[in-house]
Parts: structure tokens; C-alpha cells; sequence
């Protein structure tokens, strides 16, 4: 049975007055149970939480009336287990990295394409559908035929497309991501270096999943999610994807079968990058999360990926 609401949602808007609401946004969230990351600044906001479901409803309720905000979209779907350990509501200069000044998807943007004619548009010998998500994300999944940049995090997307200008030369490009905002920023990036026909799945991959029936998918594989459900697939349906708690990578049933994988300790993409002493401090922080469950609590000791990784999200928004 699946008891938490899980919301995605994010909004570009001019929000200058954003650090005074950080308090005030969490207080609401914790009087409602409700868990996960929000991202705050001048340009918006970011994020996804869960909880029970009347939490939720009341903290997209407060959002909703904090006018910079008002009418922001979210994608809805459900988690057996709660998929948050904390609540954090965070101050950024952008609530998704890009790292050039001035992009602003409030001033130009992409074509918004709806999911039900995204498969169309990909299909098109004319166009070249780019994956604008990093390279964990992109390695359980994406839609057939796109090409994947593979970036360690967004603010590689710049170089990339400066760098393979020829790859991009079809008339139409198209860009997609998980849940719309990084697309949003890529394709206002892609306009201002003059690119005229620039499309982006509107709701992302999980309004895609959402939407548009399994049978007449173009989608391949799992969608990466920034919570402990780790992966989605068509329905939203909760994925077989694990997380590794040394790297915050995705870890696929077989990758847990191989002899690098050992829970909460390594995985067959970190084995070799951490040193013998992290690794002693992975089994004891394990030890530890494994008593916790013999004494049916939770243990919120998970630690982010080692300095320099590419590793996984370590903010429940959409990652940068």
C-alpha cells in the first residue's frame, strides 16, 4: 500500500524576497509531517516532498499563496515507504545550476511540447533529441535514439554544447529531462546562442511516464528519481533500482549480484574510488542502519558521495 504522497514541482518567477520565506516554509512543512527538499531563489523555486497526504496538500496550499508562486504546476505520484529522511528548505542563487549568468526562461524559452505529441517530434529524421540529465541518471534509462552529453552535473551542458556544435545541426532540437526545469534552462541557453527551433518535453520524463500508455511508449529503461524510490517507470510505478549509500548512484538487482557490490559499502561504479578507511567507516555507518532496523527505527546517517565523484543527488530537486 502505497501511504506517501510524493510532489514534484518547481517554478521560474522573479522572487526577490525569497530568503524570508525560508523559515516560514518550513514550519509549515513540519506541521504536516511532510519531508524532502526545497530550493529558493531570486529566479524561483525547486523541489520535491512527501508525507501524508493531507501535509502535502496543506504546504502546496501555503506555496500556492506566496504570490511570485501562485500557479506553479507539480507532478503527483506515491511511494510505499516514506522517501525522505529530512526536511530542508534551502537558499540558492539558482534553483538549478546551469553557471551562466542571465539564462532566463522567464524571458526566452523553448517550444513547450506536450507528452502526447513528444514522440512525434523525437521521430522526426529532422530533429536531434539531446538528454540534458547526468550520467547516472541517463545510464537506467532515456528515449530511444537521444544522445546523451555525459555530464557529471548540469553545469557541463554549456561546455558540451559548445564543443559538439556539428551534433546539433539538424533543424530541430529537442531536449528533455526529469521533471522539466533543467529543460526549461537548457533551451533558453540553446536560444541565446541562436538556435531557432528548440523543443522541451513539457512535465519532463514523469509526466511522459504518466501520461502516455506503456504500448505506444518510446521511452527505454527506468526513470531516476531524487528520492529513496531511487527509479520510476511507466505509471509511475516504483522501480527495481537500488540506492548505493556510499555513492548515491543507481544500482541495478544485477550490479548487486557482482562481487563489488557490498550494502552501504560499494557498488561496482565506486569500488575503486574511495579508499580502504571510507570504506571502514561505510560498514560501520551499515552496522549501525542495520541495528536501527532491528529496532524498527530509521537511521539518518547516510553520508554524500566522496569529494570530486560524480555520485547521485544529494538534494531531493532536480539535480544539477
Amino acid at each position: 500500500m502505497s501511504n506517501y504522497l510524493v510532489a514534484a514541482l518547481y517554478k521560474f518567477a522573479a522572487f526577490p524576497d525569497f530568503k524570508g520565506w525560508q523559515h516560514p516554509i518550513t514550519d509549515v512543512c513540519l506541521k504536516g509531517d511532510v519531508k524532502g527538499t526545497l530550493l529558493l531563489a531570486n529566479e524561483g523555486i525547486n523541489g520535491t516532498i512527501a508525507g501524508p497526504e493531507a501535509g502535502v496538500r496543506k504546504v502546496l496550499d501555503f506555496l500556492h499563496a506566496i504570490a511570485p508562486l501562485s500557479g506553479f504546476t507539480h507532478k503527483e505520484s506515491w511511494a510505499s515507504d516514506e522517501p525522505f529522511l529530512r526536511m530542508k528548505v534551502r537558499l540558492k542563487k539558482e534553483i538549478v545550476t546551469l553557471g551562466v549568468e542571465g539564462v532566463d526562461p522567464n524571458k526566452v524559452v523553448g517550444t513547450y511540447v506536450k507528452p502526447q505529441d513528444w514522440n512525434a517530434l523525437i521521430s522526426d529524421p529532422d530533429t536531434v533529441v539531446v538528454d540534458t540529465r547526468n550520467d547516472y541518471e541517463v545510464a537506467i534509462g532515456t528515449f530511444k535514439g537521444a544522445v546523451d552529453p555525459k555530464t557529471k552535473s548540469f553545469r557541463e551542458f554549456p561546455q558540451w554544447a559548445e564543443e559538439n556544435k556539428d551534433l546539433l545541426m539538424k533543424p530541430k532540437l529537442a531536449m528533455f529531462c526529469t521533471g522539466g526545469i533543467r529543460c526549461e534552462k537548457s533551451t533558453a541557453y540553446m536560444k541565446e546562442q541562436g538556435y531557432e527551433e528548440v523543443y522541451h518535453l513539457e512535465g519532463g520524463i514523469l509526466k511522459y511516464l504518466e501520461e502516455v500508455p506503456e504500448e505506444d511508449s518510446l521511452w527505454e529503461g527506468d526513470c531516476f528519481v531524487f528520492d529513496d524510490r531511487v527509479s520510476v517507470r511507466h505509471g509511475l510505478a516504483e522501480g527495481d533500482y537500488t540506492m548505493c549509500r556510499a555513492c548515491r548512484r543507481p544500482v541495478s538487482p544485477d550490479a548487486k549480484l557482482l562481487p563489488e557490490y557490498e550494502e552501504g559499502v560499494s557498488c561496482p561504479l565506486c569500488i575503486d574510488e574511495t579508499t580502504a578507511d571510507q570504506k571502514e567507516r561505510f560498514k560501520e555507518r551499515q552496522k549501525q542502519i542495520e541495528l536501527a532496523q532491528k529496532r524498527g527505527e530509521r537511521h539518518v546517517g547516510i553520508t554524500k558521495p566522496p569529494r570530486g565523484k560524480s555520485g547521485g543527488a544529494a538534494e531531493s530537486a532536480e539535480a544539477d
